[in-house]
């Protein structure tokens, strides 16, 4: 269903695919969201985003999460990186996508907190997909 090919890994766990926004500023500082209540890890940190729907490319789901979480409209992005994270709760695939062009000014319309940083990061707890992120953001 996902299409994934599991080469070289007997994957048992269904995977959930996510579309994740690494909102970058010129000046190299990048958007972080703390998880909300009710939601597994709640009050980690993360890079903002959401799973795909069925037929819907990382592209347009990233571009629907970013509007319904930050009520931002994404103008320009490009798939970046792709990790897989084994979880207690689910086996994801991140599709990190840089972003760095989008309308709006960023605002927490699920009641998250949110915070613009420099590398290293500042803001801990982070859930455990985002430091192999925030590593490859620091080797650039």
């Amino acid at each position: 269903m996902s299409g994934a090919n599991g080469a070289g890994k007997a994957q048992t766990r269904p995977v959930t695919e996510v579309a994740v926004g690494v909102m970058v500023q010129p000046d190299g500082r990048y958007l972080l969201a703390q998880r909300p209540d009710g939601k597994p890890y709640a009050g980690y940190w993360e890079f903002p985003g959401g799973k795909l729907e069925a037929g819907e490319s990382v592209e347009a789901a990233l571009a629907r999460e970013l509007h319904e979480e930050l009520g931002i409209d994404v103008k320009a992005c490009h798939l970046w990186h792709t990790l897989e994270h084994d979880y207690p709760h689910a086996y994801v695939r991140l599709y990190f996508c840089k972003v760095t062009e989008w309308s709006g000014e960023p605002h927490g319309r699920e009641g998250q907190a949110f915070v613009w940083q420099s590398l290293p990061a500042s803001v801990e707890p982070l859930l455990p997909a985002a430091i192999p992120v925030l590593e490859l953001l620091a080797a650039e």
